[in-house]
């Protein structure tokens, strides 16, 4: 509760006692006190008394709302709440990722008359490899859902194409959360068999089994206090899937060979490439067991889907990749990059720049030095882009059940796999496969 304006030293006070950069704001935007955090983040010497928040922030002329962005004060005037959201700054160290949380202070009549504001960077260590990057509002949406969910033990399970970063972004919530003094253990999904697995995951005693000459510790035991990250959850086939929601639902789990349960003590973030929900509806993973992981799903976003973040990632991967001498893009290869579609996302750019690298004898990287002529060959004569062209070019539409037919029957005369692999790289059960190729004869 605040009386007057002689109130405005005891809150500066306060506001230097916190860490992280703080400011005092009244109603119009106009900042009335800051600490010396936000004065050392905005490389400000002289006063800021009075200035516009976005401003200094943002480098605006008009509040964050008329900018296109949300703005926590106009929020905070609208429903008196405290409001917490991630906003885009440009600080000393360039343009960062902050999370803003906004306090109103009422006066003696229950009037808002200021707002402390609150700045915590999501990027604890921007320099290092396991530092996330990108601007576009794709990706300040799932830091946004990231940074919400970290402090929290709530089970998180990230969702994408394969190469979209599922790993780095399990390590972001782990490093931002409570528990990330403590171990982060990664968990392959892909290719355990049913003993292989529960030996991995939960360990196995001396003599479980013939070669088990010694106990060993599973990878739960070895995340205890910390996060398991279970990645490409959805290749567990359904035998291992109960064994794993009993160790989420009890908390406890049996090593190989023993008959005394430990308990568990680790933060669940689960990761897939795949369609869970379809594998639910089609019986390939239990219902019960998706519905414990994903509480809080996150969508990590394609490079199609923020392709302005192309530029800054890939030179961000060749400081990573070429630290002892850096290297730059031309503007004929940042504008080749961006014409990719890229579907093997950041591991194919990363790719593509660790060859670059190789075939570069100057400081400057050019078109030709990206271009794997064998594969982007391959790319132009994707069936499914050659099948829309053709579609394209008819005088009438296709109904959209035709295409899928001609579609069918293109990959099914030339798949030289079996129906199940087929099935499984369609993204649909081997049942419903054999329906769709019924309807074709």
């Amino acid at each position: 509760m605040l009386n007057n304006e002689q109130s405005l030293p005891a809150i500066t006070s306060l506001l230097e006692a916190i860490p992280a950069p703080a400011v005092l704001l009244d109603r119009d935007y106009r900042i009335r006190a800051s600490n010396g955090a936000y004065r050392e983040t905005f490389l400000q010497t002289g006063t800021l008394l009075n200035r516009k928040c976005y401003e200094v922030s943002h480098g605006y002329r008009v509040p964050c709302d008329q900018a296109g962005e949300n703005c926590p004060l106009r929020q905070c005037l609208e429903t008196g709440q405290r409001q917490r959201l991630l906003h885009i700054h440009n600080t000393s160290k360039g343009r960062e990722h902050v999370d803003v949380e906004l306090t109103p202070i009422h006066d003696e009549e229950g009037e808002i008359q200021y707002f402390i504001e609150v700045m915590t960077p999501t990027n604890r260590h921007p320099d290092s490899q396991s530092s996330m990057i990108g601007f576009s509002p794709a990706y300040t949406r799932m830091l946004e859902l990231l940074s919400r969910a970290a402090p929290a033990n709530i089970n998180v399970l990230l969702l994408g194409e394969s190469g979209t970063g599922k790993e780095l972004a399990a390590q972001y919530l782990h490093s931002h959360s409570q528990r990330s003094d403590k171990p982060f253990v990664t968990v392959e999904c892909s290719g355990l068999t049913e003993s292989l697995f529960e030996s991995e995951l939960f360990g196995h005693e001396k003599g479980a089994f013939t070669g088990a000459t010694h106990r060993k510790q599973g990878l739960v035991e070895s995340a205890r206090g910390g996060t398991l990250f279970l990645d490409e959850v959805g290749d567990i086939p359904l035998p291992m899937q109960v064994k794993l929601l009993r160790l989420i639902e009890s908390g406890s789990y049996r090593p190989v060979g023993s008959v005394n349960p430990k308990q568990a003590d680790f933060r669940l973030i689960c990761a897939t490439h795949r369609q869970l929900r379809q594998m639910v509806e089609e019986g390939r993973f239990r219902q019960d067991l998706y519905y414990r992981i994903s509480p809080f799903p996150v969508h990590l976003p394609s490079l199609r889907e923020r392709s302005q973040d192309i530029i800054p990632l890939a030179n961000h991967l060749l400081k990573q990749l070429r630290q002892d001498k850096p290297l730059k893009l031309s503007d004929q290869a940042c504008q080749w990059l961006c014409q990719q579609r890229f579907p093997g996302n950041i591991r194919e750019l990363r790719n593509r720049l660790e060859r670059a690298i190789l075939l570069c004898d100057s400081g400057l990287i050019e078109t030709e030095h990206l271009v794997v002529e064998q594969e982007d060959k391959l790319a132009t004569d994707d069936p499914m882009q050659k099948l829309t062209m053709s579609v394209i070019a008819e005088e009438n539409i296709v109904p959209l059940s035709q295409l899928e037919q001609r579609y069918l029957q293109q990959v099914s005369t030339h798949y030289s796999g079996s129906k199940a692999d087929l099935a499984q790289q369609l993204n649909i059960s081997e049942r419903t496969l054999y329906r769709k190729l019924k309807g074709l004869s």
